[in-house]
């Protein structure tokens, strides 16, 4: 009996200690819990720095004037004297139609010629001699009336011959194709031998550049960007057969008429580019970026802290109460105003708030912005240089939205 008691004893004392322990336990784990619930915050310092307000936009190289080199009559291309990238002066001769044909129409124009003026010889001196024997009364009025009527004829014969003549002329050097301006020939579209047709239209035989020294960018700005774009703004482009290299413009013109594709909208902003090593080429698509402002040495914050917001925080024991009040809750969030007006209003104002640690807890600062590359942006007042701001939150043991049972939480940040 005695050895009964001693080991039941002894039993009660473990079941003691066990739950001592778990409780001690729990305290402990209850108490870190608790301690790891407080948020961490990362922050980043206002720094002076460059800000660089640009839009982009892709566009295509030419040059500043290129030429059509067609052809007004239709003939057999007999000779070519230019060819791909050959430089040509203005009035230099690039290719030569099969001139047979307009130079025997000309022959026989000008014979037609010779013909009406010597009809018109003939009604001189009948005019003359009709003026004479009337004169004389030897011969009626009307004979004189009908010579001078055929002496106009005569000469109007003559005029008509003349201008036939000459338009066949220009017809023969037209066979002729000469360059209308300096420049180098960027495309040739015939070859010898072939048969262009002049209808309705010229055809083109070759493609001439003006000057590849000197080229323009056509680039489709949209039209929530071109606001703020003006003439005479720096521009720099990048194109894919120099990777990594940025070449220099300045805007000339931005267009009226918009450009629509695909219920886009955009506005055409030409661009003059230097070329003096010919290194561009017409038809190279184009990167560019056009500076709408720059600040020196201006104190900047990232865009995060301008976005970032504390969340009220949710710890795992008020998970399911919280759930509970969801359908609550979204009554009375449904209850508050709809529109969109006070946000568009705060995003449109030049006035901010960015978020400090005072005592441990987030305290408001409102802040005056400037220009932004979309990644910094200029701070005009309200910080001074190297003031820590908050970006981001992050409460370890908050729940989870997707209903984690462990409650893991994560980053708070806008």
């Amino acid at each position: 009996m005695t050895r009964h008691r001693s080991s039941g004893s002894a039993l009660g004392i473990i079941l003691i200690l066990l739950v001592l322990a778990g409780g001690a336990g729990g305290a402990y784990w209850y108490y870190f819990q608790k301690k790891d619930d407080k948020p961490q915050y990362q922050t980043a310092a206002a720094k002076r720095i460059n800000v660089v307000q640009a839009v982009t936009a892709t566009g295509t190289l030419s040059a500043l004037i290129t030429v059509q080199v067609g052809s007004q009559i239709s003939g057999i291309i007999q000779t070519l004297n230019a060819d791909y990238n050959t430089p040509v002066k203005q009035g230099q001769v690039v290719a030569q139609l099969d001139p047979a044909t307009y130079q025997a129409i000309a022959d026989q124009n000008e014979g037609e010629l010779a013909n009406a003026q010597a009809s018109l010889e003939l009604a001189t001196l009948n005019e003359q001699r009709k003026r004479d024997l009337v004169k004389d009364n030897a011969a009626p009025q009307a004979d004189l009336d009908k010579a001078v009527a055929d002496l106009h004829q005569a000469q109007a014969t003559v005029q008509i011959k003349k201008a036939v003549l000459e338009k066949s002329k220009i017809d023969l050097s037209r066979c002729t194709i000469k360059a209308p301006v300096d420049g180098v020939v960027i495309e040739r579209k015939v070859d010898v031998g072939q048969t262009v047709a002049a209808a309705m239209t010229a055809p083109v035989l070759f493609m001439i550049a003006n000057d590849l020294a000197k080229m323009q960018i056509e680039a489709n700005v949209s039209e929530a960007d071109i606001g703020g774009v003006k003439e005479d703004q720096f521009a720099t482009f990048l194109v894919d057969a120099f990777p990594g290299r940025i070449f220099e413009g300045k805007v000339r013109l931005v267009r009226y008429a918009p450009v629509t594709v695909e219920n886009v909208v955009t506005y055409v902003t030409v661009i003059d580019v230097a070329n003096p090593k010919l290194e561009l080429r017409p038809g190279m698509t184009a990167t560019v970026s056009i500076v709408l402002a720059k600040r020196e040495n201006a104190i900047t914050v990232p865009n995060a802290a301008l976005r970032f917001k504390p969340t009220p925080i949710e710890h795992k024991e008020t998970a399911a109460a919280g759930a509970s009040g969801e359908s609550k809750g979204g009554e009375r969030r449904s209850k508050g105003p709809r529109g969109g007006g006070k946000d568009l209003a705060a995003a449109a104002s030049p006035n901010r708030k960015v978020y400090v640690l005072e005592d441990g807890e987030p305290k408001a600062i409102e802040v005056e912005v400037g220009i932004t590359d979309n990644v910094i942006t200029e701070v005009l007042s309200g910080l001074t240089e190297g003031q820590e701001v908050l970006t981001s939150m992050y409460v370890p043991n908050a729940s989870a939205p997707s209903g984690n049972p462990f409650g893991m939480g994560g980053p708070r940040g806008r």
